[in-house]
């Protein structure tokens, strides 16, 4: 078996918690060197890896085949523009970058080094998500005309995470909103119009706390919504078409699970709660049924066995950069639509 090495930038809530169990599940893949200020966190979990303080240290070694870059998002660009050049292959946390033009000058750096590149997007691998995606393409709900995507959470504090400092990038829209978008333009594609409205709620918040979004495609709408004071939360999707609706509550069981130190492949991973399946109705005016659908397991771990392959075979990349490129786009529109207070073409 081919084995590719890795080097991870960052070892903070990603890349300890998500990126490093998850390739440590992947065979073929081994972690050698993290960059991180704080060796004794990296040791605890990584005890054969080299911790070194700087990414040119990291760069230098010429075993590394692939860079994962975990850092807080200004550092995307350049880390991933240093990667590349460096002749590695390159896993970026979402969000890809701050701005399309960064995410333009790294394709362009990576076709030139014949490096791959791409944005991990784990949540195209949730449970409901992959529920949703297979009641879809089966058409059991006919044609789509709303899709509706919540991510809220109740949290009235400012913590003094990065993510909640005035810095490029920060905030809700950058963070779950690159999860919503992404997953929407897997199902739909690009859209013909943006609209967006972003705003912070909470008090002395210096960031994002809220937004929603809607995509058109024709008569199709599609609504992605976040907010941090929801106390109780509604559904997590509702779908609705021609012939008939989803209903799905919950969240996927996959992060938690991590959090807890568990890996890939252990009892029930990515399984979920039989109470949060989700309720499909179908039928034509009054002959309507509604049942339970069984949630396909989550799979985050499918996207480093993805990642393995395009490396190893030149298989296609589970997320290209151009999708991702995509996704950047949508944000910016999204803030200019809110500034501007009107609906903006995507193209």
């Amino acid at each position: 078996m081919k084995k590719v090495n890795v080097g991870i930038v960052g070892y903070g809530l990603s890349g300890e918690t998500f990126h490093a169990p998850i390739i440590r599940s992947i065979k073929g893949m081994e972690i050698l060197k993290v960059v991180s200020s704080n060796p004794q966190k990296v040791k605890k979990n990584l005890p054969n890896a080299e911790v070194v303080s700087s990414i040119e240290e990291l760069l230098s070694d010429e075993s590394i085949d692939l860079v994962v870059i975990t850092s807080p998002n200004p550092t995307h660009y350049s880390y991933a523009k240093q990667s590349l050049l460096a002749g590695k292959h390159v896993v970026v946390e979402k969000p890809f970058v701050i701005h399309v033009e960064e995410a333009s000058d790294l394709i362009k750096t990576a076709k030139q080094q014949n490096k791959t590149l791409s944005v991990f997007q784990n949540r195209r691998w949730d449970n409901d998500f992959l529920t949703i995606k297979h009641c879809i393409k089966s058409e059991v709900m006919g044609e789509i005309f709303l899709y509706e995507a919540h991510y809220d959470r109740y949290r009235p504090e400012i913590s003094s995470r990065w993510r909640e400092t005035d810095a490029p990038g920060s905030g809700m829209l950058y963070d779950l909103g690159a999860h919503l978008i992404d997953q929407a333009l897997h199902l739909f594609g690009t859209p013909m119009n943006v609209y967006g409205d972003v705003t912070s709620q909470r008090e002395n918040s210096l960031v994002d706390d809220y937004f929603h979004i809607v995509l058109t495609y024709g008569r199709t709408r599609v609504i992605l919504h976040s907010g941090s004071l929801v106390r109780r939360q509604g559904p997590r999707f509702q779908v609705h078409g021609s012939k008939g609706s989803f209903i799905k509550s919950g969240l996927d069981s996959q992060e938690d699970f991590l959090r807890q130190g568990k890996l890939p492949g252990c009892v029930d991973w990515g399984k979920d709660k039989e109470e949060w399946y989700g309720d499909l109705t179908v039928g034509i005016g009054e002959r309507a049924l509604t049942g339970k659908i069984e949630t396909i397991p989550g799979s985050y771990e499918s996207f480093y066995q993805g990642i393995y392959q395009a490396i190893t075979e030149n298989t296609p990349l589970p997320v290209t950069a151009n999708e991702a490129l995509n996704t950047i786009k949508v944000i910016e529109l999204v803030k200019k639509s809110s500034e501007e207070k009107r609906t903006l073409p995507f193209e």
